[in-house]
């Protein structure tokens, strides 16, 4: 058996033709282990979430290889191709993507429906998902009903109900406070230290990082080292250290996304210095 739950090699994707055409991946290469979380950054158009995509088995490559389990993905016909996600991944999305007409419970139990998992024993592993998540008191909620929090909690639920190989999350905690985003980091940090699951999540959430066994950027479609990258003190954004704002306070040179946090920053340095390092 492969020792990685994802192993990825030369993956590229090309999407449009002759002069509109964008290499929206290029070359990129990736090994994730059972029980590994990876978080891939990069700024927005880099090619995140076209890779998760990608490795998600719901949009196929232009070139290179994605094996799963082993399983090659390129050989699996078209046909074939749902059941496989529904069985070995599970989906995290920055919308939650709850379907509206169901409640908690059968947010869960349709994920397990789809894995084959149906009835008592269905409604049994959902109930006790959710009950772990602290959601017993929610099990017939509709989404409108829930905070953002329950909701990723409960999608959260869903993409482990398959008991899956692979979580893949695209901006998990996007849409979350400060204190709700970490809980639902550590969710996913338990999901593969406790069950062992490979994670793979697409963020521009630095707070992520605490929770990562790798951090990768990700930009023009291409890996790069985490070592040419700063973090901005104000925001908290992984930026360049070529071409971007900059500012020199107390010998240290400190890096930023834009010229509105370079200003704020320059306004009370030691505001934000104190508390913040160098990425």
């Amino acid at each position: 058996m492969d020792e990685f739950s994802i192993r990825a090699e030369g993956l590229e994707k090309v999407i449009g033709e002759g002069d509109l055409q964008v290499r929206a991946v290029r070359g990129v290469d990736l090994e994730v282990r059972p029980g590994e979380v990876v978080l891939i950054m990069g700024p927005s158009g880099s090619g995140k979430t076209t890779l998760l995509s990608m490795l998600g088995a719901m949009l196929r490559p232009s070139s290179g290889r994605i094996f799963v389990d082993g399983t090659d993905l390129a050989a699996l016909p078209e046909s074939a191709l749902p059941d496989f996600r529904a069985r070995r991944f599970g989906f995290v999305f920055q919308d939650f993507n709850l379907l509206t007409a169901l409640s908690a419970r059968e947010n869960v139990e349709f994920a397990l429906n789809l894995a084959g998992i149906t009835g008592a024993r269905g409604r049994e592993r959902a109930e006790g998902l959710l009950k772990a998540f602290g959601l017993m008191e929610r099990l017939t909620f509709r989404p409108e009903k829930l905070s953002g929090g329950e909701k990723q909690r409960v999608a959260i639920a869903r993409a482990l109900a398959n008991e899956p190989a692979v979580i893949l999350a695209d901006e998990p905690t996007a849409n979350l406070d400060s204190k709700i985003g970490h809980e639902i980091a550590r969710l996913l940090r338990r999901a593969a230290t406790e069950e062992g699951r490979s994670v793979v999540i697409v963020s521009h959430d630095t707070r992520l990082k605490e929770i990562a066994d790798r951090v990768l950027w990700l930009e023009d479609g291409e890996f790069r080292a985490m070592n040419e990258m700063a973090t901005d003190p104000v925001c908290g954004m992984a930026v360049e250290r070529e071409g971007t704002p900059h500012h020199v306070h107390d010998g240290q040179t400190w890096f930023f996304c834009s010229a509105l946090c370079r200003d704020e920053f320059a306004a009370d340095p030691d505001r934000f210095a104190a508390g913040a390092k160098v990425a």
